[in-house]
């Protein structure tokens, strides 16, 4: 059982590494968007005017570095350590194998020697398992089966296990904790096998591969891996091939422009780039190729800065280092960095959005949004990060992050902190907050003891909507208790709004079962509660403002607060609805279908875009939705409608989502916490 855990100050080595949560740098006007006309003047909720949503459109920028490594080398390992890089084994200038390991500072170039391999090798492939490198293969004057593990903090290399056979040449990549081991050379022939493995000793055939492959590109996205070219028998392959890792089988979804091997390939934002390698020739190219692994679509890339081939390259969340690689003359001791930049976009149009059918799902081809969605995907009790293009390029708890102080179990909402570096999440049957820092996986703080519900200090009984407050800590509807609970930042309950356990509406005294508590800028709070179905704004003392039973509106749930002024609420029913209204409680707008694909069944949030749209968690349909406002339509769904599940991109009863844009900015609420952070408090 956890006891309350006090929210400690952040000092620099706690916090998250900072990072740029998006590349593409599309432009969402402002943080009010949609609701003001160019001048800043606020347009009418009915006006039938509305900002166009269409393609994102990015491509790969490869620069080189401001510095280079301190002698070249080729056919090495390199996997990303947090936002290093973690180097190992290879190929000299002078063509001899080594076996040091060292690590890359690509903020300042600095690289640091750590240590050796147990033994020296080239054309291996490795992971991170952990705080571990794990190095399969390679060889020097023959392959070898070694599986050998490198532990920074030891400074020390072992010999772990052994391949199945002797292999070089090989590639590998991480799906949800499982270890891939693609194809690879035994010193007679490639090979057709993928081995699969989580503990670098047992291993078993995962697939088979068409043909033989060495020097092959592989990368992890989804739930498989995309695997193009390489070396077969026959010369250089252009075959893109799809591994799922589910079913083990293994499909040809394209071809890359030309034959290559010995090319780097790595996953940015759910597409996959294959980079630099050898052509038919033997030459070394300085090409790129994007493929998307859903649609199928390769589209060329600016080429890297100069020809290279056997060049390996560490991925991280928003970017990719290049490091050393064969240049046409020998190895090169070149670093290069790889990132999406936008394409600028054309004129803006003021015609009508050009949207997908309506309940079109995963047909949908528009990209409406800028940056990155948190989902709280509750039914399988975990967090998802996608962006507009449906790609999941991040979920908690994953094997390869930090496991939790506690199982995550029913997470209802999930807002962005900190400018994106973390995410806040109360788990409403699990009587817990949490915040998880963004990408780390660390967990920064928790509240509550799990499955154990109270109302003392340091208890909650089914908390929702936590957000952070002006002032320092956070505030929480803790539901089955009948509060707003405000907890300071030092992680004790500093005041709240409500009588434990008296659930009647009858502010400022008692709170009838409140279920969202949103705050706003001078930090009044907007209180939806079941127990009589009222929507409230309150200020921070709890005094009524004003109180509507919103017509329309069966079960009140998480109000918020629009750009010009007016409010928007979900109707928790079936069918349910949205509905937007103003200070004295009359309704502007409203989408209720009662039938057909655009029905919602029970939408526990619905809240607005900066570009117009509306984002709802349509829970009993287990799918996130985009609604035009000015059609009515669903233009955006993820998530496959009345079907839950985990795989792919199903759903299971989504009840929280939040938006991330590009820079940090946090549009659908006050991001107080970065201002805590600037000052150097939690």
């Amino acid at each position: 059982m956890l006891d309350r855990i006090r929210i400690p100050a952040v000092h620099p080595h706690d916090r998250p590494t900072p990072i740029r949560p998006f590349t593409l740098m599309l432009v969402v006007s402002s943080l009010a968007a949609s609701a003001c006309t160019a001048g800043g003047a606020a347009r009418p909720v009915g006006s039938s005017s509305s900002i166009a949503v269409g393609p994102i459109a990015t491509e790969l920028e490869v620069r080189q570095a401001g510095y280079r490594l301190q002698a070249p080398i080729q056919r090495t390992v390199a996997v990303r350590d947090g936002g290093n890089v973690i180097i190992a084994g290879g190929l000299d200038s002078s063509g001899m194998t080594v076996g040091g390991v060292f690590v890359l500072h690509p903020a300042s170039g600095r690289l640091t020697t750590l240590g050796s391999l147990a033994v020296p090798v080239h054309d291996a492939t490795g992971v991170m398992v952990g705080s571990r490198l794990f190095v399969f293969g390679g060889g020097s004057s023959s392959s070898t089966d070694l599986v050998q593990v490198f532990d920074p903090a030891t400074r020390s290399g072992t010999i772990a296990g052994h391949l199945p056979v002797a292999l070089s040449d090989l590639a590998s990549a991480t799906v949800g904790g499982t270890i891939y081991i693609v194809g690879g050379y035994d010193g007679r022939t490639a090979r057709r096998e993928i081995y699969a493995t989580t503990d670098g000793r047992r291993f078993h055939r995962a697939g088979t591969l068409p043909v033989g492959l060495r020097y092959a590109s592989v990368a992890s996205v989804g739930d498989g891996l995309l695997i193009a070219g390489g070396e077969s028998s026959h010369g250089p392959s252009s075959a893109i091939l799809s591994f799922d890792a589910s079913t083990g089988k293994v499909h040809t979804v394209g071809r890359l422009p030309a034959a290559v091997g010995h090319a780097a390939a790595f996953a940015l934002h759910g597409d996959v780039f294959v980079a630099g390698g050898v052509d038919a020739s033997n030459d070394p190219v300085s090409t790129v190729t994007r493929i998307d692994p859903l649609a199928g679509d390769v589209t060329p890339q600016p080429p890297l800065p100069g020809a290279v081939a056997d060049t390996a390259v560490a991925a991280g969340i928003d970017d990719a280092i290049f490091v050393g690689g064969e240049g046409g003359a020998g190895a090169v001791d070149r670093v290069l960095v790889a990132s999406l930049r936008a394409i600028p976009p054309a004129p803006p149009s003021t015609s009508p959005a050009s949207v997908s059918p309506a309940g079109s799902g995963d047909a949908a081809t528009t990209r409406p949004f800028a940056g990155l969605l948190v989902i709280a995907d509750r039914g399988n009790n975990r967090l998802l990060v996608v962006n507009a293009r449906k790609h999941i390029v991040w979920r908690y708890p994953s094997p390869n992050l930090p496991a939790p102080p506690h199982a995550l179990y029913f997470p209802d909402d999930a807002f962005w902190v900190h400018g994106g570096r973390a995410i806040l999440v109360n788990e409403e049957e699990n009587d817990t907050l949490i915040e998880v820092a963004y990408p780390s996986g660390k967990v920064l703080w928790t509240y509550g003891h799990p499955r154990v519900p109270g109302s003392a200090s340091g208890y909650l009984q089914q908390p929702d909507d936590v957000y952070p407050y002006p002032g320092g800590g956070v505030v929480v509807a803790d539901a089955k208790n009948c509060r707003i609970l405000f907890i300071d930042q030092s992680g004790r309950p500093a005041r709240q709004i409500g009588r434990n356990g008296v659930c009647t509406h009858d502010l400022p005294r008692t709170v009838g079962y409140p279920n969202g508590d949103t705050p706003l800028p001078n930090g009044d709070l907007l209180i939806s509660e079941l127990n009589g179905h009222w929507v409230d704004k309150v200020t921070p003392g709890g005094r009524v403002l004003w109180a509507y039973q919103i017509p329309g509106v069966v079960e009140p749930s998480d109000p918020q607060r629009l750009a010009d002024g007016t409010f928007m609420v979900a109707s928790y029913a079936r069918p349910g609805a949205v509905v937007i209204f103003d200070r004295t409680g009359r309704v502007l707008w409203s989408y209720h279908p009662t039938g057909g694909p655009g029905m919602l069944d029970h939408p526990s949030l619905a809240a607005p875009l900066p570009n117009g749209l509306v984002a709802v968690n349509d829970d009993f349909n287990h799918r996130v939705v985009l609604i035009d406002r000015r059609t009515k339509r669903i233009v955006w769904q993820f998530g496959r409608t009345g079907v839950s599940g985990a795989r792919g991109r199903l759903l299971s009863f989504p009840d929280g989502l939040d938006l991330l844009l590009p820079g940090g900015a946090i549009p659908l609420h006050v991001d107080f916490s970065s201002a805590r952070a600037r000052r150097g408090t939690p």
